[in-house]
Order: C-alpha cells, then structure tokens, then sequence
C-alpha cells in the first residue's frame, strides 16, 4: 500500500467523521471536512483533479457553514431570542453531555434554552414559545449544514472514482 492510498483512506475517514460532526456538535464537522480535502489535494496524488475537488468541496463546506450561521441567526433575531439564552443552553448542554451519555447534550441544551427564556420572560408560555423556536432555527441550520457537507464529501468520492479510474 503506498502513501497516496493511505492519504486517501485516512481523509476519508475525516470526512466521515466531519460529515457526522455537523450533526453531532462534539465532533469536529465542516472545518474537518475543508482541512481533509486540502489534505487530499496535497498529497493523495491525484494532481490537478485534487486541487478542482478541493475548490468545489470548499464551495460546499463555506456554503454550509455560511447557510448554518445565517439562517440559525435570521430566526432567532426573527423571535426576538438573545444570544444569552442560547450561550446558556450551550454550556448546559456541554454539562448533560457528560452527565447523560448519548442524548445528554441536546436535552440539557434544551433545558438550559428554556430556564434561560423562562428567567429572561417571566412567563412560560411564552419562553416555551421561543425555545421552540431557537430549536427549530437551530435543527434548520444544522440540516442545510449536513446537506452541503454531503455535498462536499460526495465531491471527494466522484473525485476518488475518477482518479482511481484514470489513474
């Protein structure tokens, strides 16, 4: 097996892995996605084909990243959510990843959005309302992230086929 083989299982793995992190937010996800297909581009052998995937995969990922942060920003400005509310419900949600394995991080992020919306409202109807709301810009931003990062890896792979089949 000679390095070019090894550079090429190893980023796709990383993709993988980035593919999965923009999902589960303790995994590193587009920045992942981005580095392994420069990585590729370097040293997978692929020449000038590896640079055209990598540009294209890196429209994807920025594309995805960009998408995420706008549209999850665009709602919660929409609702009227501060970014405090939502800081709160990140650092509880780091604390119930630890405390409840596998589901603990979006239960206590949860929780922590809703104490920190029912604290800043005095009213829980109302905070009920606008959690439900910052979850939901939330799960948006993440799905049209994971899509392009999709997109990305999907470019890897034609770009592996051809390379395997040209080269």
């Amino acid at each position: 097996m000679n390095a070019e083989i090894v550079v090429t299982i190893l980023c796709g793995l990383a993709i993988a892995v980035g593919v999965a992190g923009t999902i589960i937010p303790i995994l590193p996800g587009s920045i992942l996605i981005g580095v392994s297909l420069l990585a590729w581009a370097i040293w997978g052998g692929a020449g000038a084909l590896g640079w055209v995937v990598f540009g294209i995969g890196l429209v994807f990922v920025v594309a995805g990243m960009a998408a995420s942060a706008v549209l999850t920003g665009r709602k919660l400005k929409e609702h009227g959510i501060p970014n405090r509310s939502v800081l709160v419900g990140l650092v509880l949600g780091v604390v119930g990843m630890f405390v409840i394995p596998v589901v603990g991080l979006l239960v206590a992020f949860a929780v922590g959005l809703l104490l920190s919306e029912v604290q800043r409202t005095r009213n829980f109807p109302a905070a009920l309302k606008s959690s439900g709301a910052a979850l939901k810009a939330t799960g948006i931003g993440i799905l049209v992230e994971f899509g392009l990062a999709c997109a990305a890896a999907s470019t890897w792979i034609i770009g592996v086929w051809i390379n395997a089949v040209s080269g």
